[in-house]
C-alpha cells in the first residue's frame, strides 16, 4: 500500500497563512473578496478560483500573473509568520517510514509552496514524491494529482490511501478509487462526506488498522 497526503490543511496548518496571502492580493489589486470565499474555494486551484468563484477575470494571462502574485504573497507570510506541523504529523509518518510504506504528496499549490514548506518543517525524508499544481491539467476534485502520485510510487490506486481535509480534495480521492481518510482540522467532524474514516489528528491511527483496510485487497 501507499499514502497518499494533501499538503495545507493536513501535513501543516497553512490556512491563515493563505487567507492572509488573499487579502493582501485583494488589497494589492483592487478586487473584491466576499465573505466566506476562503472556506469554499479551500483545496481548489488558483485559477479555478479566479476564474470561476471570484470571477476575477477570464483571461488566462492575467489569471497565471494574479495566481503568481498570490503564491509570490503566501511565501511571503510564511517567512514573516513561520509555520508548524500539525499535531501528530511526524509521529504518523515515523509510524509509516518504519514499516516501509511509500508516501506521496497530492496538493493543488504550488511546487514551490511545498518545497519551501518541507524545507522549514524538516519532512522532506518522509516523501518520494510530490504532484502539485503545475504537473496536472485537472485539479482537484479531478483526480488526477492523486493518481499521478500513485502511479509515481508504483503503487495501484486501489491500494493507496488518502489523507485529505476538503470536501475537493474528498472527492478526489474517492474518484481515484482510493480509501480517504478526512483530517478534521479545516471542517468539522461529519462534514467531509464520504470518507472511509475521520480523524482529527493523524497519529489517531495505527499501521496495522490502516493493512487492515487492504487485507482483502489483492
Amino acid at each position: 500500500m501507499a499514502a497518499v497526503f494533501d499538503w495545507d490543511g493536513v501535513i501543516l496548518d497553512s490556512s491563515r497563512h493563505h487567507e492572509e496571502s488573499w487579502e493582501r492580493l485583494a488589497r494589492e489589486t483592487g478586487k473584491e473578496l466576499p465573505a466566506g470565499h476562503f472556506r469554499r474555494g479551500f483545496g481548489r486551484r488558483n485559477m479555478e478560483i479566479m476564474r470561476d468563484m471570484l470571477g476575477w477575470s477570464q483571461d488566462p494571462r492575467e489569471i497565471g500573473q494574479l495566481s503568481r502574485r498570490k503564491e509570490e504573497l503566501y511565501r511571503e507570510v510564511v517567512e514573516e509568520w513561520g509555520i508548524d506541523p500539525l499535531p501528530g504529523v511526524q509521529p504518523w509518518l515515523e509510524r509509516l517510514a518504519a514499516a516501509d510504506i511509500p508516501c506521496g504528496i497530492g496538493s493543488s499549490t504550488e511546487e514551490e509552496n511545498v518545497r519551501l514548506g518541507l524545507r522549514k518543517l524538516g519532512l522532506g525524508k518522509f516523501f518520494r514524491v510530490a504532484v502539485t499544481a503545475e504537473h496536472v491539467e485537472r485539479g482537484k476534485p479531478a483526480p488526477d494529482v492523486f493518481l499521478q502520485v500513485a502511479r509515481r510510487l508504483g503503487v495501484p490506486a486501489e491500494r493507496c490511501v488518502v489523507f485529505e481535509d476538503a470536501p475537493a480534495g474528498v472527492a478526489a480521492g474517492r474518484a481515484a478509487g482510493m480509501r480517504v481518510v478526512g483530517v478534521t482540522t479545516t471542517h468539522p467532524e461529519g462534514h467531509l462526506d464520504g470518507v472511509f474514516r475521520e480523524v482529527a489528528r493523524l497519529d489517531e491511527l495505527t499501521v496495522p488498522e490502516v493493512l487492515r483496510w487492504f487485507s482483502a485487497v489483492a
